[in-house]
């Protein structure tokens, strides 16, 4: 369950019939007041109706052996240029989606692809313009120093980002510096997407970029312990699902993950946004299943205040 609360009721119409009359009753009486925190009865209400069908296991209490996480999130400030840039754009595009706000049903793709930009531009200048390609990213600055360095140590490393232009700015520092990678996005046939996993498994190489979507799901990389998140997604389990790649039953040393997050941008907004949803849905089933629920006009709002 990633999505919304109206998965948590697909499933259940299916593993527990009639639990629920019908999907506008469910969205009446449970989504609407529980997701705008004005009716707590209601969360206690739908946890003890879903209590006696839902049995969960988590991976804390599968694989109790398995090393520990240490997670930390690193905020990062944009030079004084990109600062520069991205705050003009900023300012444009605010302008632009609050009037599209109106009819956010008809705007959606435009809103979102705003959104995009800007989520983009807190990453590197550069993906915005190519004219801004000598301006400097923290983020590609803090890659570029630490991987080099963990190399160095013996350990290895997970980048994950949704945005494959960014992956190619890091694969280019890479490159110049001379350390070998493994790479991998959804436009690589499986034999490619195969060779490139195989590499990094037998340590030809130590580092391992990674579109989020594209790795997200079914890799076994217990080689790495290093994991870096570069750019905040609306869905935290996405994220998790990902940072799991390296967290999971095989295991040896613990696990260090780092979320980058460019200071004062629109990620510091998605960050906020994960943590509510992850609080809201964590609730519903008693820490449970985290629900990146979808997002709204005033979750917009909110971001671009």
């Amino acid at each position: 369950m990633e999505n919304n609360l109206m998965e948590l009721w697909s499933l259940l119409s299916v593993t527990a019939p009639g639990l629920f009359a019908s999907p506008t009753a469910f969205t009446d009486y449970f989504r609407k007041p529980i997701e705008s925190g004005s009716a707590p009865e209601r969360l206690a209400t739908l946890r003890r109706r879903i209590k006696p069908v839902m049995l969960r296991r988590t991976k804390q209490q599968v694989a109790v052996d398995l090393p520990p996480k240490q997670e930390q999130a690193m905020v990062l400030d944009l030079s004084s240029k990109h600062r520069k840039i991205y705050d003009t754009r900023l300012a444009r595009e605010r302008q632009k989606v609050l009037g599209l706000l109106g009819d956010w049903e008809k705007n959606r793709f435009q809103v979102f692809r705003s959104l995009s930009m800007l989520r983009q531009l807190s990453l590197h200048a550069a993906l915005v313009d190519s004219s801004h390609n000598a301006v400097n990213s923290a983020k590609v600055d803090y890659l570029a120093e630490q991987l080099p360095a963990l190399v160095d140590e013996g350990h290895s490393s997970l980048v994950f980002s949704q945005f494959t232009g960014f992956l190619d700015i890091v694969r280019a520092h890479l490159e110049a510096a001379g350390i070998p990678y493994s790479y991998l996005d959804g436009s690589m046939t499986a034999k490619q997407r195969d060779a490139a996993i195989r590499r990094f498994t037998s340590g030809v190489t130590q580092v391992f970029l990674i579109s989020l979507k594209a790795g997200g799901f079914g890799l076994n990389l217990t080689e790495a312990d290093y994991c870096f998140v570069c750019d905040p997604w609306w869905n935290p389990a996405a994220e998790a699902q990902a940072v799991d790649r390296a967290h999971r039953i095989g295991q040896q040393r613990p696990v260090n993950v780092y979320r980058l997050v460019s200071a004062d941008t629109i990620e510091e907004r998605v960050v906020r946004l994960q943590d509510r949803k992850r609080a809201l849905f964590d609730a519903v089933v008693d820490d449970g299943e985290m629900f990146g629920s979808a997002l709204n006009a005033e979750d917009i709002r909110e971001m671009l205040a």
